[in-house]
């Protein structure tokens, strides 16, 4: 009965008119930017974020969750008609999707990815009502060493999980907490590493350093690359799938629905990794494995699904317990952080109208994306024939703009110009930008969480280790990263063997 409670709760918070505006607005949006590729949600939420700070925080974030979830459908259109993924969880769409849309099934293969994430994501609200509050009960029994320790936890598993070699994830994460004590320090009150700019007293703003790091620097690694569009045919009478096309994708789009949702939990999963995981498992299990690759309409339906139903387990760990899980739920706390709310388990008692508001908002928008994918595909072809050369420009501007009206600084335009050079270069070189921003935005909280252990234990360092949560978190920590040093040590005792 809680649960029913709870959800119209949200639902009352959703449907007043100002949030049912920002919820479409964030699933247009969203859609849109899956449809482009070359930007993704990552970009989206970090170019439109300084536009939330003029809106209730609840309105902001279900329009920053509807633009995370809206490209997640938006991806689809363009990995099934022009065989180039809109983000990164719609690679695996390509494979039998174009492959449709090549033997002139492109409408049922658009459509049951539609209705495949509408069910994935209606399922996932259900699913993340239930567990939500058991969750924020547990974590009710943090206290600061708590806290310092799932930091510590969450940087580790970011960084572990990160494509990349660990070393330079690391490097990047340690890069971020520096850039988060930078400013006033709130227990002596002297300024730190601001040599001299009153504007950083209050710390290096979020914005300018996303806008650059996913903004600026997107621009500048996208317009090195030749993206050759060869649009697909797609009739509008043709979107709705047959009862032969739903007889095969009904088992994948459920079990998607469940793969997604649970791998979205953990750490660093996220779509891309549910995605896969889904097309492999029904490759594994079909009576037919030898069609995926040249049309099964199964290899859309699961993974389509599977990546919608991630993100609304992408929020558990969120909401719950404070801690983002990828990169997009990192500039989400960053939202809720600038609003002045601390996620966490307090979140819930203290802000029941955003929490439960939120959560009933991923089922009206994605009855919205439904509504709209599907008459909307003409334009969506219409919108994939913009040149790039007309486009980045625009998000140039868009970056300007956004980020002085935020606080009229041009310190600020200057530090977003600067860190997109600095990650355009970076990612050149193979480092990660979510180490990171994780790593700056948790940077005040990881050294609050500590410094007040210290405080209230009398600089006693075994407090960590003494209490079975924090304990816990950094034994897990420090097995992540030993676990790096195997491969390390294969690789030097197969050097020290070949000259023998």
């Amino acid at each position: 009965m809680d649960v029913i409670t709870n959800l119209m709760l949200g639902f009352g918070v959703v449907l007043q008119p100002a949030n049912l505006l920002a919820c479409f607005i964030g699933v247009l949006v969203g859609t849109l930017i899956g449809v482009l590729p070359g930007i993704g949600p990552l970009g989206a939420i970090a170019l439109l974020l300084p536009s939330t700070f003029y809106i209730p925080p609840e309105s902001a974030l279900i329009m920053l969750a509807g633009i995370y979830y809206g490209a997640m459908y938006g991806g689809s259109t363009t990995s099934i008609l022009v065989n180039i993924p809109g983000e990164a969880a719609s690679v695996v769409t390509c494979i039998d999707g174009h492959q449709m849309a090549r033997q002139g099934r492109a409408g049922p293969a658009l459509g049951i990815a539609a209705f495949g994430s509408f069910i994935g994501g209606t399922v996932t609200v259900l699913l993340l009502a239930c567990l939500a509050p058991p969750l924020a009960r547990f974590a009710l029994r943090f206290g600061p060493p708590e806290y310092f320790a799932l930091m510590v936890l969450g940087l580790t598993v970011l960084v572990y999980l990160a494509n990349g070699p660990v070393l330079k994830a690391l490097m990047m994460a340690a890069f971020g907490i520096v850039l988060g004590i930078i400013g006033t320090d709130v227990i002596s009150g002297s300024s730190r590493l601001t040599f001299g700019f009153f504007e950083l007293d209050d710390g290096i703003g979020i914005i300018p350093v996303v806008m650059g790091l996913f903004g600026i620097s997107e621009v500048l690694l996208n317009v090195e690359k030749k993206m050759d569009r060869s649009i697909a045919a797609v009739s509008l009478k043709g979107l709705l799938p047959s009862l032969q096309d739903w007889k095969e994708s009904i088992g994948p789009i459920f079990r998607g629905t469940f793969v997604g949702f649970f791998l979205g939990i953990l750490p660093g999963g996220g779509s891309i990794i549910s995605s896969f995981a889904s097309y492999a498992m029904e490759k594994k299990i079909s009576k037919h494995p030898e069609k995926f690759g040249h049309g099964a309409i199964a290899g859309v339906a699961g993974p389509e699904t599977a990546n919608n139903a991630a993100t609304g387990g992408a929020f558990i760990p969120l909401l719950t317990i404070g801690i983002p899980n990828n990169a997009v739920m990192a500039l989400m706390l960053g939202a809720l952080v600038i609003h002045g709310l601390q996620p966490g388990p307090l979140i819930m008692k203290e802000q029941p109208a955003l929490f439960w508001g939120t959560i009933a908002s991923m089922y009206i928008g994605n009855a919205m994306l439904l509504l709209l994918n599907l008459p909307l595909i003409g334009i969506w072809i219409q919108v994939l024939r913009i040149p790039y050369t007309i486009l980045f420009p625009f998000i140039i501007l868009f970056c300007l703009i956004g980020v002085y009206g935020v606080n009229y600084s041009q310190l600020e335009i200057w530090i977003m110009l600067i860190f997109g050079v600095f990650g355009y270069v970076m990612r050149k070189l193979g480092y990660e930008m979510a180490p990171l921003v994780l790593a700056l935005i948790l940077g005040p909280m990881f050294e609050s969480s500590l410094r007040q252990s210290l405080i209230i234990f009398d600089g006693n360092l075994m407090v960590f280790f003494t209490r079975p949560i924090s304990a816990t978190f950094l034994i897990v920590s420090m097995l992540l990263l030993l676990s790096n040093l195997i491969p390390w040590m294969r690789s030097r005792k197969s050097l020290l063997a070949e000259p023998e």
